[in-house]
Parts: structure tokens; sequence; C-alpha cells
């Protein structure tokens, strides 16, 4: 049976990290390239972070491209205060022997999804910058990619701010071009992955998963605490939630809706209305998640990897 193909757009950051090894540890998935973009830290940063973990975790002949290190008009902003200056909290991994490819990362999204129409599914869980350039320079984007998921937005709340969810937030122009292109858009926003929580339960699950838990997966996945939320139970993994559902959709209840992204609003630029009642939906927006199947999931796929590594 061949295996899903996926294309991840990220900003690695904990939970892209997290994202990324869930992309390599499904054995039915087939990460076919990763791209990168400025957002939770700088461009440089999230790059690097990719590299490293490319080969801390041995998905070595997958390409790595660099692709906007800025919004596109906006100026940069950055979620260091959450994810660590260098953002993958308090790990450290060697440093990566292999560069990133000599290719900008809106090449490498255009030419992937050209060459094989209808099979790579797109995963975006970053600023949407790189897409928002990969449509304006190849409107047939929209019909190459199998599915577009992103990691983004909410319909009840924000993170960035109360109206407004980082990743939109820090280039809501490059997301209104992406809600706008006319493909359907699988909106994984705040109110679904606030679902996903790593509580002390799971982080004794993660610790199980031996050498690779106790030194990726833990401290990844506890390295933000909110210090404004008296009723605080854990970190999010947002991101991870955008790879689950091209592997498992059936752990997601959703709702087509209408998206529009809010660029002008001085208290709410970067809000995603959300619409469930338009007659014109332009997006899925999952509601609800399975949360103890999403972690059975999550946990077997992390632990073909693990197993890999304490075999090493």
């Amino acid at each position: 049976m061949a295996r899903t193909k996926l294309l991840l757009d990220c900003d690695p950051g904990l939970d892209d990290a997290l994202a990324l090894l869930l992309a390599h540890s499904d054995p039915d998935l087939e990460l076919v390239a990763v791209t990168t973009v400025g957002g939770n830290v700088d461009l440089v940063s999230t790059t690097r972070n990719a590299r490293v973990l490319r080969e801390y975790l041995g998905f070595v002949d997958v390409p790595i491209a660099a692709g906007a290190a800025q919004p596109l008009v906006r100026d940069a902003e950055n979620a260091a205060h959450v994810h660590g200056e260098a953002g993958l909290g308090t790990v450290r991994l060697p440093a990566a022997t292999l560069p990133a490819s000599d290719r900008h990362a809106v090449d490498v999204i255009i030419e992937t999804l050209r060459a094989a129409p209808g099979e790579v599914h797109l995963v975006a869980t970053g600023p949407l910058t790189n897409i928002a350039l990969a449509l304006a320079r190849e409107p047939r984007v929209v019909e190459w990619a199998a599915s577009f998921v992103i990691m983004g937005g909410s319909f009840t709340r924000g993170n960035a701010t109360v109206a407004a969810e980082f990743n939109i937030y820090a280039d809501p122009e490059a997301a209104a071009v992406v809600f706008a292109a006319g493909w359907q858009v699988v909106m994984i926003g705040l109110d679904l992955t606030l679902q996903a929580i790593v509580t002390p339960q799971v982080v004794d699950r993660m610790r199980h998963l031996g050498p690779l838990g106790v030194d990726l997966v833990v401290p990844l996945a506890t390295f933000w605490v909110d210090p404004n939320d008296a009723d605080w139970s854990g970190q999010a993994v947002h991101d991870v939630c955008a790879v689950a559902y091209i592997a498992r959709p059936e752990l997601f209840q959703s709702r087509p809706a209408r998206v529009e992204v809010e660029t002008q609003g001085h208290h709410t630029s970067g809000m995603t209305v959300v619409d469930f009642t338009s007659s014109a939906p332009n997006a899925i927006v999952p509601v609800e998640l399975d949360v103890a199947g999403f972690w059975d999931y999550v946990h077997s796929a992390w632990q073909l990897t693990a197993d890999g590594h304490a075999n090493d």
C-alpha cells in the first residue's frame, strides 16, 4: 500500500519539532520535503532546527529548503518567549552536517506539487508567507495539492492577542491570500489544538519512549508554562494535530465554514472570522478531537522511532 506523501512547511518551534517527529515516525506517511519560514523564531534558527532534527531523527534523504524570513508587508514577529531563544527550549542537539537545499522554499513547494499532482498533501504549521508566495507565482498549486491543512486561527480566541492566533497574526496578509485562493483549507485552530494537552499522564507516557522521550520529546512538550493561567494543565501540541489530521482524519469532528482573515482592525488584526452558517464555505474546521485516540496514535508512531534510537 502506497504511503501518504506529505510536504511540511514549518517554523520549528517546540511543537513543529514534535510534528516533524510524527511525520517521520508514522510508517504510513512519506515526508517528501520540509520547507521553513520565519515565525516562532527567525528563519536562520527555524532552518537550523529543521536540519538538526533531520539528522538526529534520521530522515536524512528529505530535502530542507529555507523560505521567507519576513511577512509579506509587516515587520517580523516571533514567539521566542514561548519556544526559547533558539526555538527548541532546553533541547540541544548535535550540529547538523548536511546543508539545506540551495533552492528557495517557494520553488520546492511548487516543484514538488507540480511533479506529483494530486499526490502530495501540503501542511503548514507556521505563518503562511511561503504558501502565499507560492500561490502568487503558481496559482495551480491549488489544483496540485492533494489537500491543504494548516495549524492556525481559531473561532473563539487568540493567543498572540485576544483575537488572533500567532501563525495568522504573524502574517495576516498572507493568510488572507491563502484562504481566498479557491481551495478547501483545513483550519486546525486553537479551539481544536487546546484539546491536545500534555497532561502529567501524557508526560509519563512520553518518558516511556526511552532516550528519545527523555532527551527530546518531554523537554519539547513541557518547556512552556503559561504564567497567566491559574488553571494551567499542560502545553498543547498544536502542530502535531495538523500532521495527525493527514494520517487519522477520523480522530477529528469537523464542520464546513467560511473563513475570512482580518487585516485592518487595530484590535483584531490576524483574527480568523469563522462563519459556520455560510452557504459558500472555503474551509473545513475541526472542532472536536478524540483525545484518547489521538494520544494512542501519536505515541504508537513515536515509539517506532524511539525503538530505533534505543538500538543505535
